[in-house]
């Protein structure tokens, strides 16, 4: 039977290179993980999210106990099966959604009561039914449900979110099904108080989750502010397990948290900012929607191999753009979540190499 567990194999710096055994396959960090919200990376075939490399996608608690509902989801196989993907997919607890729904929410010490954004039905998630859930999706790495703490906010208001998130991360590790293979992960929070972060870290290490994760950033903060901390967090986190940053972000934000030390990541970005136009290239950011590159017959990226890369002009891909066409959202894609993919398999190389600060200085002069 396949132990989940995470090894550490080579520092560079506080970059961290490692591996996670889990029942689904191994993951290579550090990692992108693309988000399938709804059991499906937008405009892209599992298998070719397959195809470009990634070890491990998300999907999302909230939306597929929504649709089609966890308990279809369990019926067809689990989604593994439900979406044809065999490898690792970690579940967010639906924590995050339902701190975006603040006009339609009720939350109290039991969890939260809010309005289905679908049909406007009373829906109910606390600790236990988002563990369920997740049980039911067949995630490999179950996420904690918990508050997302707004930005900003005082110290008091910060302080007793991270209480109830911290008393909410008990009951979902005594409602998880520990089976080999499978993990949950707890979520730290603090609002932007290092030390509400040190007392929710100590929680959350006493009920020894798998793995942690870092919550509550990259909800509309300054940058900066994002960037001073993340390093805070991570040097809190236990060195023998994976440490996640949720939700981050652009390419310079995944290089600056590898650099400190964080070894997975997941976010909309590559898929919603392709959809709308923006593509993230080796040689920086390109608007596909200006004029300039009407007559372009250049690849998109020179130094990408992808399929849009090898076979697509910049100028045919602004034409289908123009055109709303749906072949535009799918090449798009692709190569976003290929440069994602590529760009962890070479901050990977760096630190096996032990040049991770130079490497990663090199791309951030070109990279957003």
């Amino acid at each position: 039977m396949t132990e989940f567990k995470y090894k550490l194999l080579k520092k560079s710096g506080k970059a961290r290179r490692g591996e996670i055994t889990t029942a689904h396959g191994t993951i290579q960090t550090p990692v992108f993980m693309p988000v399938g919200t709804v059991g499906s990376v937008k405009a892209l075939k599992p298998t070719t999210v397959d195809a470009l490399g990634a070890d491990i996608i998300l999907g999302n608690t909230y939306h597929l106990h929504l649709r089609p509902g966890d308990e279809v989801v369990k019926e067809m196989g689990g989604l593994h099966k439900f979406m044809n993907w065999p490898k690792p997919i970690l579940t967010d607890s639906g924590g995050y959604q339902v701190f975006s729904l603040t006009d339609i929410r009720k939350m109290d010490e039991d969890g939260v009561e809010f309005s289905s954004h679908i049909d406007g039905k009373k829906i109910r998630i606390n600790p236990e039914i988002s563990t369920q859930i997740q049980n039911n999706l067949d995630a490999t790495i179950t996420m904690a449900f918990d508050e997302c703490t707004a930005y900003p906010c005082t110290e008091a208001d910060a302080r007793k979110s991270m209480e109830l998130s911290m008393r909410w991360a008990k009951r979902c590790r005594e409602a998880f099904e520990k089976r080999p293979g499978y993990a949950q992960f707890g979520i730290m929070q603090g609002s932007m108080y290092p030390h509400l972060r040190a007392e929710s870290m100590k929680k959350l290490e006493e009920l020894d989750f798998e793995g942690y994760a870092i919550g509550g950033l990259a909800i509309g903060e300054p940058n900066e502010v994002l960037h001073e901390m993340v390093p805070v967090c991570a040097d809190l986190m236990p060195e023998h397990k994976p440490r996640y940053l949720m939700g981050v972000g652009y390419p310079s934000d995944l290089i600056k948290a590898v650099r400190e030390g964080v070894d997975m990541f997941d976010c909309v970005l590559p898929t919603r900012n392709a959809r709308n136009g923006q593509l993230f290239t080796s040689e920086g950011v390109v608007n596909i929607k200006r004029k300039e590159f009407e007559l372009d017959k250049s690849p998109l990226d020179p130094n990408c191999s992808c399929d849009t890369c090898t076979n697509y002009s910049k100028g045919y891909l602004r034409h289908l753009f123009k055109a709303n066409e749906i072949l535009y959202s799918m090449l798009a894609s692709e190569h976003n979540i290929a440069f994602y993919i590529n760009l962890m398999k070479t901050l990977r190389q760096a630190i096996e190499d032990d040049k991770f600060e130079e490497v990663a200085d090199e791309l951030l002069k070109k990279v957003r």
